[in-house]
């Protein structure tokens, strides 16, 4: 991904930070109300309900940019917003969760997430390989621009045959096959389209530009689950509410998709419609 961007591109998100300012709020604040209000009201299990909260209070992962990059947001923003959402979480996330605990179970449990863990699968997984990509790209511009468009489509392959394989066939520690959560399928999709929708209306309000606007909801939309299943199960030693996790993430990878792509496909009708009652 890092092929496709040049040192121009952060300094532009950072010089004018609204955009990257509303995605961190939007992180850190609307999508957990939206999962406490969709999830509060339901007849759920106790324990799915903080397992929802907790999916929520996740950051986005590096899925979020492949998918970014596919559909042609802004790849900067989408880098820098999982970057500093993964930074943030360490102290959002215990607060978001706890309470969950306290008013869904009535209890309170002291979370601690790997500080330099956190940074570090950061520097290798997300700012390393930016970096890298983009010294390519300056130094060898020709060869990146002709490896920008496979590596468009190599790169989703590659991210959708990991999550199919993890899903369907790393059944490693699994005590229940995961179809046996699958009641969990319409909160999940139902949470994923209502989190993606408002928060792409809240950027389409402040006028952020279409590619933003998008961006900033696959980044709410598609969480880490793997932050999810570690906290529910290593910190809160329950197995039930790490599989609200596990369903999130089987699903979400697709549904993101194809929320998003129906939102470029509002941004491109608005842009022509634009331009037709402009002549």
């Amino acid at each position: 991904m890092g092929l496709s961007l040049e040192k121009r591109d952060f300094v532009s998100i950072f010089k004018y930070p609204k955009a990257i300012l509303t995605g961190i709020l939007c992180q850190a604040i609307i999508l957990p109300l939206i999962a406490f209000l969709l999830v509060g009201f339901s007849n759920l299990d106790p324990v799915f309900k903080v397992g929802f909260i907790l999916i929520t209070a996740c950051a986005g992962g590096s899925a979020t940019n492949i998918i970014t990059h596919m559909l042609r947001g802004n790849l900067a923003l989408s880098v820098a917003l999982t970057a500093i959402n993964s930074i943030i979480i360490l102290v959002t996330l215990p607060l978001v969760v706890n309470l969950g605990l306290i008013i869904f179970i009535g209890v309170e449990r002291e979370i601690h997430l790997p500080v330099f863990g956190t940074i570090l699968n950061i520097v290798l997984t997300i700012l390393i390989p930016t970096l890298v990509g983009m010294i390519i790209r300056y130094n060898y511009y020709r060869f990146a621009v002709k490896a920008e468009k496979p590596l468009k489509i190599i790169l989703p392959l590659i991210l959708l045959i990991v999550f199919v394989v993890i899903i369907f066939f790393d059944k490693k520690g699994m005590d229940t096959h995961i179809s046996d959560y699958y009641f969990l399928a319409p909160w999940v999709v139902g949470l994923n389209f209502i989190s993606m929708v408002t928060v792409y209306f809240i950027a389409r309000r402040l006028r952020l530009g279409g590619k933003n606007n998008i961006t900033i909801s696959i980044e709410v939309g598609l969480k880490n689950s793997i932050v999810g299943i570690y906290v529910a199960q290593s910190l809160l030693n329950n197995y039930d509410m790490s599989m609200v996790s596990v369903v999130y993430g089987s699903l979400t990878f697709f549904s993101t998709i194809l929320f998003a792509y129906l939102e470029k496909r509002i941004e491109l009708w608005g842009f022509r419609y634009r331009k037709l009652f402009a002549r």
